[in-house]
């Protein structure tokens, strides 16, 4: 198992635009089937070092990881949403 996580700084961090992204990333439940498990949490703590969004995503294996990264709906929609939206982003892949 692998577990793929991804933290947005958002351009616009307000409550409704992380609601918002937060949205769109849980919006691959069902539509990226190789996700196992998915969550998504927005920061309530806004420190000066936090970020906006994080996406936890649980897949089987490399094999799976590299199938989503090319996927459609996420490419096409939630990765085109996230980068028009997003400042930065840092991402940590690693095996369960």
């Amino acid at each position: 198992m692998i577990k793929h996580i991804v933290c947005f700084k958002l351009n616009d961090s307000s409550e409704e635009q992380k609601q918002a992204a937060k949205d769109i990333l849980m919006s691959m439940n069902g539509n990226v089937p190789q996700i196992r498990s998915i969550e998504v949490g927005t920061d309530f703590l806004c420190s000066p070092r936090s970020y906006d969004v994080i996406l936890q995503v649980t897949l089987d294996d490399r094999a799976a990881l590299d199938a989503y990264q090319q996927d459609p709906y996420h490419c096409d929609v939630v990765k085109t949403y996230m980068h028009k939206n997003a400042a930065s982003s840092v991402a940590l892949d690693y095996n369960l």
